[in-house]
């Protein structure tokens, strides 16, 4: 069959690596020149530690995997296997960290043994929750990378600059008055839930959140393993337990990070910077600047667990992702018309869990 995706976003790319793998050609559309959403704008975490028990914790071991295969074929997307930790540094966190599910290869850590699996963090810490199977890929450059990967298969063209407007009987019609002829249109559009998509579904249970994040210059040495703080576990349904309630009842966070809903994730990019966040904003709408308050505490608590100043920040940015509100799902998937289907709203798993949710849609769609 001849596939038409609509979005050039991590999630249509997916879409288009699992539908070439299948013997399919496609037609890979995007509104901008090159994607500049959330895909770009993320840690480039494969995040399984942290996922809800069923579908969601399913598509991210499954994606995972898929990454691992990718990353074989395609060195571009920098994929490697480094695991994360989860640093603790009081007794409430480390009591989280105990209560952790059986089901993700965890290892609870002391402080020496965290050192020696991440010699880089040399602050004052009780511990850290050691997860095997979490990963890291380079959002900034994966996307071109599988594109590239893909044109070489002969089956995958890419086409930037061409908004759809129109679905028709065979195809898209684009904003340049041409149209695209295919056998099914997959509009993967991210966080842009206006125009055709606003006409074709109304309303959707999909809500948009803002995040910021930074990246600072190299460290200087090798963070062997991504991180996150004890703030991680209010935020990962995987934590939720009586100890979790414990740490939100005597724990509180800080006024800063309470306020922007916060958490700290780090991860070395292959340039040497760290790529440190975030926040989560539901109210739009949204600020069209970024906050300095975040990012102070982001500096207070990388230094405390690293035992150093942070490098210098060479970057700040916010961006915007697409969450379904049904708790249940991994990812909104609904047949638009006889011919095609919108795929939205994975929120912030999209980088993690994109290749198992473009599996699961060539299943639905028959491809």
């Amino acid at each position: 069959m001849r596939i038409l995706i609509v979005g050039g976003g991590v999630l249509g790319t997916l879409h288009a690596w699992q539908a070439v793998r299948r013997g399919h050609d496609v037609l890979h559309l995007e509104r901008e020149p090159e994607a500049r959403g959330a895909s770009v704008r993320n840690f480039g975490l494969v995040w399984v530690s942290g996922r809800a028990p069923g579908a969601e914790l399913t598509a991210a071991t499954r994606s995972r995997e898929l990454w691992e295969e990718l990353g074989a074929q395609v060195p571009g997307l920098g994929f490697r296997a480094n695991g994360s930790l989860a640093v603790l540094r009081t007794e409430a966190e480390h009591a989280v960290a105990a209560e952790a599910p059986g089901d993700r290869g965890f290892t609870l850590l002391d402080a020496a043994e965290t050192r020696r699996l991440n010699p880089a963090l040399r602050g004052d810490i009780l511990g850290a929750l050691w997860c095997p199977r979490d990963a890291a890929v380079e959002p900034r450059t994966a996307q071109p990378a599988l594109r590239a990967w893909l044109a070489g298969t002969g089956r995958y063209t890419w086409l930037p600059g061409r908004e759809v407007r129109d679905l028709t009987g065979q195809g898209v019609l684009d904003d340049h008055g041409e149209r695209h002829e295919g056998d099914q249109v997959l509009l993967c559009t991210g966080a842009w839930l206006g125009g055709l998509v606003r006409e074709l579904t109304g309303d959707l249970p999909v809500r948009r959140v803002r995040l910021q994040m930074a990246q600072t210059e190299p460290l200087g040495e090798t963070l062997t393993t991504s991180v996150a703080d004890g703030d991680s576990f209010r935020y990962y349904p995987a934590y939720r337990g009586p100890a979790l309630n414990a740490l939100n009842e005597r724990q509180p966070q800080p006024p800063a990070a309470a306020a922007h809903a916060m958490q700290l994730l780090m991860v070395q990019r292959l340039d040497g910077g760290l790529t440190i966040g975030d926040t989560h904003d539901y109210a739009e709408p949204f600020p069209f600047d970024v906050t300095e308050e975040p990012y102070e505490h982001l500096r207070r608590v990388s230094e405390a667990i690293l035992g150093r100043p942070l490098p210098r920040i060479v970057r700040r940015w916010a961006g915007v992702y697409a969450q379904t509100t049904d708790t249940s799902q991994v990812v909104h998937r609904r047949q638009v018309a006889a011919n095609a289907w919108l795929i939205t709203g994975p929120g912030g798993r999209g980088m993690t869990c994109s290749p198992a949710i473009a599996e699961d849609t060539a299943v639905a769609v028959g491809l």
